[in-house]
């Protein structure tokens, strides 16, 4: 890895959505001019973000796809700018499992967060996406419960997000968060598993945070150290602990 310096811009935090703060006041233009690559989700958790190649799309919960507008709001987002300084080719079928193991081995540490993009042909990816919520808003634990779960099998795409470090806890989302969509840019969603058959893995390492907080009555006094808060990840994100 090399050392050059790139910030990470993130706007809220993760256990601020846990505890149903899903209006923010941040435009998707605004968020752009702070990176090109990145994820999130949108007021109301209308749909998945993924920012890639400097444009957002929004990932809905029948799969489909669409640009997302610069007017669209977001409560909360990360993103930076994308420039690889390793990775690797698949040339085998790899689990998420495997592809993590060889990031992992790459990684120069475990103390920084890492923009991972996983391009190629999948044998597989099994994806979730949150259904837009009606105030008064649930807990992220409740909303989660009506979840949209698609499978896409033989299918082109990326797979692209970060591996935050643990100690970032309740800012972000500890491990991996990785989101898909296809080369038609016409279908995708928050990846719980995929099975790669061949590909390119590309890895880009942040070095600072930059983070925004909303001027809002709603984050103000929400609860942002709950006693259970690793379980609340986990199962917003339908992951293990790594």
């Amino acid at each position: 890895m090399d050392d050059r310096r790139r910030t990470v811009f993130q706007t809220s935090l993760m256990s601020a959505l846990l505890d149903g703060v899903y209006d923010g006041d941040l435009t998707v233009g605004e968020l752009l001019e702070h990176g090109d690559f990145g994820l999130g989700t949108f007021n109301a958790l209308d749909g998945e973000m993924l920012v890639l190649d400097g444009v957002c799309h929004r990932l809905r919960a029948d799969g489909s796809v669409e640009r997302a507008s610069n007017d669209d709001l977001t409560p909360f987002a990360v993103v930076m700018p994308f420039e690889p300084v390793t990775g690797f080719d698949i040339t085998t079928r790899m689990s998420r499992a495997d592809v993590v193991a060889r990031i992992i081995e790459l990684e120069d540490s475990q103390n920084y967060l890492f923009a991972v993009r996983v391009r190629g042909r999948f044998e597989s990816v099994v994806t979730r996406t949150v259904r837009r919520q009606e105030k008064p808003y649930p807990p992220m634990r409740e909303a989660v419960k009506d979840e949209a779960i698609v499978t896409f099998e033989s299918i082109s795409g990326t797979v692209a997000g970060f591996r935050t470090p643990l100690y970032e806890r309740g800012i972000g989302v500890p491990g991996g968060h990785v989101h898909f969509i296809d080369d038609e840019l016409s279908t995708g969603g928050h990846v719980l598993d995929f099975v790669l058959e061949h590909g390119r893995v590309d890895i880009c390492k942040g070095s600072d945070l930059q983070l925004r907080l909303p001027l809002s009555t709603t984050f103000g006094e929400a609860d942002l150290d709950p006693a259970d808060l690793d379980d609340q990840v986990r199962n917003a994100e339908n992951r293990s602990p790594r």
